[in-house]
């Protein structure tokens, strides 16, 4: 939601810029019903103020952003904000869980920006090889990754080991991408192996939080910004969102390369779905 990735860049803004951010904050149903010269006096600033505050969070200005601000409020789900707890019966857990998972997709496709997915697109596409780095849960997105991507015909591997993507980083080249992913953006291992690939000449394409230490390496950022309460399912619903953006990659990736491609990968599917007949032939 867009008050999430407020609250997640609070400490990279301007003094002022945080001012208006704190107004938004605190009475964010009240903004979507204000002008910008009822938001700037509340914040004490100037409406440039406004302006530069909408533009640093990526919309081209105050009417964008107060549209976004709508749309999230908007679509939050009654309860959204509740925790599975102990009482819970499983119809519970059910209605939790899942409005947990849609709100956070929907939140995700209403931000995500098709121009950097199109930069990321472009970038992967003319990549001699495609490396996946990730650490923690942000591994197994980077081997999900992978496991789509060797299908694009492009050398690709993942890597969750700290000193083995540092390796790898350093012997990337102009012409390899590394796509770094990384939940919270400041863990000090992936942004050292993202500095060697920039070092090198790569490409390195980053989803994570905007506003972090990965982030600021990044060649092409596609910024997901969740918030992260104390709740230990959050990461459930934030995996998800880091998942669908490598499917929307990985199928981005092969409508560019075209026709010809595709008909490969429905070849090597079918090629899968043959060894599976015999192996089923074999065991029955």
């Amino acid at each position: 939601m867009l008050l999430d990735s407020i609250r997640t860049q609070l400490d990279s803004l301007s003094k002022s810029e945080r001012k208006v951010a704190l107004a938004v904050l605190a009475a964010p149903g009240a903004t979507v019903s204000r002008n910008i010269t009822a938001l700037a006096k509340s914040a004490q600033v100037s409406e440039p103020t406004v302006v530069r505050f909408c533009r640093t969070l990526g919309y081209d200005g105050w009417h964008e952003f107060k549209l976004k601000l709508a749309q999230g409020l908007a679509l939050a789900l009654p309860g959204n904000s509740e925790q599975p707890s102990q009482d819970d019966l499983a119809a519970d857990l059910v209605n939790k869980i899942c409005s947990r998972s849609i709100n956070t997709l929907l939140d995700l496709r209403n931000n995500l920006k098709p121009e950097l997915i199109q930069k990321a697109l472009d970038i992967l596409s003319r990549a001699n090889k495609i490396e996946f780095y990730g650490q923690g849960s942000s591994g197994f997105v980077a081997a999900d990754a992978q496991h789509k991507f060797f299908r694009s015909g492009v050398p690709t591997v993942s890597y969750t080991d700290p000193a083995i993507h540092a390796i790898a980083a350093a012997l990337l080249r102009e012409g390899d991408a590394l796509v770094a992913i990384s939940q919270r953006g400041n863990n000090p291992a992936l942004v050292r192996s993202a500095k060697l690939a920039r070092r090198g000449g790569a490409d390195v394409i980053v989803l994570a939080p905007s506003g972090t230490a990965l982030a600021d390496m990044a060649t092409c950022l596609i910024p997901i910004d969740l918030v992260f309460a104390t709740d230990p399912y959050t990461p459930i619903s934030a995996r998800l969102a880091y998942l669908v953006v490598i499917d929307v990659l990985a199928v981005g990736l092969a409508l560019q390369r075209g026709p010809e491609f595709r008909k490969k990968m429905q070849n090597a599917q079918k090629a899968l779905q043959e060894f599976d007949m015999q192996f089923d032939s074999f065991i029955g």
